[in-house]
């Protein structure tokens, strides 16, 4: 047997190897090898199996690097996150509505300096990478240099991106609202210019549907017609206010996911954040459509918004992903996220297991942007972003890594007792891109 590969990684992996429709066929589908051989040829992944099937198909002498005592996974994919906002994560006090008046609008109102939204790109783009997030969907501001900033960096990485500019044009500072005509014209220039270049893709993003006229929804429809092949990201359902709102604002539509769907914006490659207050209908829509949920569980408790229904989602089947929602949710860390998703099910009887939560964290979310026949998880021809994570980096992991040898029961821990200090190493593109510092691995 001959192949070309230029890397070999060595070590203890785990993934899902196939997308799932109900969380009784994950077992089925999890695959953990303990002394794994993955073998990557520039950014693809070419051979992945154990090392006593591998170990013959390396040349002489060729490097391996080997990763012991740790467990390597699928880079994590992140399904909703605001980049703006980072700078503003953790402000205390406030429900969505008043909380976007009194913080995010004023966050914003920076990007329309170039330098500014050049730093937060960065900071931004650093963030994800040190938690071992390798792709995601990222809301910008209204302002396309918001935007530019973000893609000219992440195409630098070679980096799996999908983000879009705002488009709204009422109930906003005046300094954020743009006309219809504008946002239409400002962000097909960014799609022609930026969708499908490298790994990047552009999500049209109105805000949500109480900064948008009808007229500005007729011209996301009109982008959505004319580049099919873009995602539609917003947001949908997340405070009881908001629906509110949006059913004074819109007497005409059946519910609030209707004011969406009446402008062709549900389907494949639409991704609703939050949905936690979901009529019937507007759940049977979700699925008929092939549209996806961007579970959010740090931002909706910080903002007292409510609890997500998972298993609602499944029985549903709509598909899903998990987002950190920065800056209302409080961590760009997903095995954080992952324990605050754990706590709600619990809230609610579900008990979310770790194997399943780590599939929504990666390939659910893989497949909830429809991205998963290129990511999610380690087979043959995907591209190479994966995380190397050490499970046991304080004196208390190490304590309860001890007493926990089952597959299981690790996964659990890292995402109950797990941080950022986790993330040993983030290979995006089959590149090391992060690196735990010395210092830290020495602690």
């Amino acid at each position: 047997m001959s192949m070309q590969f230029t890397t070999a990684i060595r070590g203890n992996f785990f993934d899902i190897a196939a997308c799932v429709e109900n969380p009784q066929q994950l077992n089925e589908q999890l695959r953990h090898i303990p002394d794994g051989l993955l073998l990557l040829n520039e950014g693809a992944i070419v051979w992945f199996g154990s090392w006593q099937q591998g170990e013959p198909l390396l040349p002489p002498g060729f490097e391996v690097t080997h990763y012991r005592d740790k467990l390597i996974v699928p880079g994590f994919i992140d399904t909703h996150i605001h980049y703006p906002q980072t700078e503003m994560i953790g402000a205390y006090g406030d429900q969505l509505l008043a909380w976007l008046k009194h913080y995010t609008f004023p966050t914003e109102s920076q990007f329309c300096c170039e330098r500014h939204a050049g730093k937060m790109s960065a900071f931004f783009l650093q963030q994800l990478l040190s938690n071992g997030t390798t792709t995601a969907l990222v809301f910008g501001t209204v302002h396309p240099q918001s935007v530019e900033a973000l893609f000219s960096q992440a195409a630098a990485l070679n980096m799996r991106l999908i983000a879009g500019k705002v488009m709204m044009d009422r109930h906003a500072p005046d300094e954020l609202l743009e006309t219809p005509e504008q946002s239409y014209r400002q962000t097909r220039e960014l799609i022609e210019r930026w969708n499908g270049k490298q790994r990047l893709g552009y999500a049209i993003t109105p805000r949500f549907a109480p900064t948008s006229t009808p007229a500005l929804l007729a011209q996301v429809q009109r982008l959505r017609e004319e580049f099919p092949d873009a995602w539609l990201h917003t947001h949908l359902s997340e405070n009881l206010d908001e629906v509110a709102w949006v059913k004074a604002l819109f007497p005409e539509s059946n519910s609030y996911l209707d004011v969406y769907h009446q402008y062709g914006l549900t389907g494949e490659k639409s991704v609703f954040a939050h949905c936690l207050h979901l009529e019937e209908q507007e759940w049977d829509c979700l699925c008929q459509t092939g549209s996806a949920i961007a579970f959010c569980p740090t931002s909706n408790l910080f903002l007292g918004s409510g609890l997500f229904n998972l298993q609602k989602a499944w029985q549903k089947q709509v598909k899903l992903g998990i987002g950190t929602d920065v800056g209302a949710g409080t961590t760009f860390n997903m095995l954080q996220t992952l324990g605050e998703a754990y706590k709600v099910g619990q809230l609610q009887r579900y008990k979310l297991s770790a194997c399943e939560a780590f599939y929504h964290a990666t390939l659910g979310g893989a497949r909830a942007l429809a991205l998963d026949d290129k990511i999610g998880n380690f087979a043959v021809g995907k591209e190479a972003d994966f995380v190397v994570l050490d499970p046991a980096v304080s004196p208390l992991q190490k304590l309860r890594h001890e007493n926990s040898r089952e597959l299981a029961d690790q996964l659990f821990l890292l995402m109950t007792l797990g941080d950022d200090r986790n993330v040993y190493r983030t290979y995006v593109d089959g590149k090391v891109v992060y690196r735990m510092a010395a210092h830290q691995e020495a602690a």
